[in-house]
């Protein structure tokens, strides 16, 4: 075989090698795009048109659907999803580092209790939210019980029908949640940590204090950022809890983003104000998980 006839063979097993690797992402890309990017684009499109649920038609509005958005109930819902989002994901962050702390200096049945403290993460959110609304209830909840037995109370509290009380429920029930997926994450982190570094350390008359501070610290610093990251995220775009245990009351005091998007496209049928309200949610999300991100490699580097 001539040397230009060898050229074209191997010029054409490449060609083929790749368009079999292209046709071997197609299958992963059409579900993308059918998963995200069609959903995605659909609800911008949305937002510029005044669309009911039930109504057939639509007219195209521009940004009439913002205007309105941000006129009506849109910043207390913002500063529900903030206070939610950070509240949840401190709480199930200190929980979740603690145990995994805990776990990682050799206790006793320390397997039985890694598989224990997993039982939360493993049931259904909704399942995790209708356990919680009976405990948390005013007539014949669990803790009402328990803190008239031990005498705390005199008479039954509506932890959920209360503004001042109702988001903290709700931050209780997702924290119990959450916590055992952190505690996984950062005991894995903390198995890798080099017990060598910890040992010179100690040899130099480092306290634990200081070895966790100059030791642990840093070598969780990635996974930590990542886990912190993730848990804002999903608690950011979080609807289960919430709308099982409150619907987003008492008065609208735990009415977060989802909650709001959800009665505004479903119980009041209008689709171009729910798309406006997703558009402002993922704009303010991916400021906040930008800044985040921006934050995390300044203060790595």
């Amino acid at each position: 075989m001539s040397t230009v006839g060898r050229f074209r063979r191997e010029r054409g097993d490449r060609l083929s090698n790749g368009m079999v690797g292209f046709l071997l992402t197609v299958p992963a890309l059409l579900l993308l795009a059918g998963v995200v990017c069609y959903p995605l684009v659909s609800g911008l499109v949305t937002s510029l048109f005044k669309q009911s649920l039930v109504l057939p038609g639509r007219s195209f509005v521009g940004l009439a659907n913002f205007r309105s958005v941000l006129a009506g109930d849109f910043w207390p819902a913002l500063g529900h999803t903030l206070v939610f989002t950070v509240c949840t994901t401190a709480a199930s962050f200190a929980l979740g580092f603690g145990l995994a702390l805990a776990l990682n200096v050799g206790l006793r049945g320390r397997s039985v209790l890694r598989g224990l403290f997993l039982f939360p993460w493993v049931l259904p959110s909704v399942v995790v939210s209708f356990l919680w609304l009976w405990i948390f209830n005013a007539n014949y909840g669990v803790l009402n019980g328990l803190l008239m037995k031990l005498h705390l109370i005199g008479d039954p509290v509506a932890w959920l029908g209360q503004p001042g009380t109702a988001m903290l429920a709700v931050i209780v029930a997702k924290t119990w949640n959450s916590f055992p997926w952190m505690m996984v994450m950062l005991l894995a982190g903390l198995q890798t940590v080099p017990r060598d570094l910890h040992e010179v350390a100690a040899l130099d008359g480092a306290g634990a204090v200081r070895r966790f501070r100059a030791v642990t610290l840093p070598h969780l610093r990635p996974m930590i950022g990542m886990v912190l990251l993730l848990e804002m995220i999903w608690n950011f775009q979080h609807f289960d809890t919430i709308y099982v245990m409150t619907g987003g009351g008492p008065a609208g005091a735990t009415t977060t983003f989802a909650v709001s998007v959800y009665d505004t496209a479903f119980k009041g049928f209008d689709l171009g104000s729910a798309g406006a309200i997703g558009a402002l949610w993922m704009l303010i999300l991916s400021i906040l998980v930008v800044g985040y991100v921006w934050l995390s490699e300044r203060r790595s580097a």
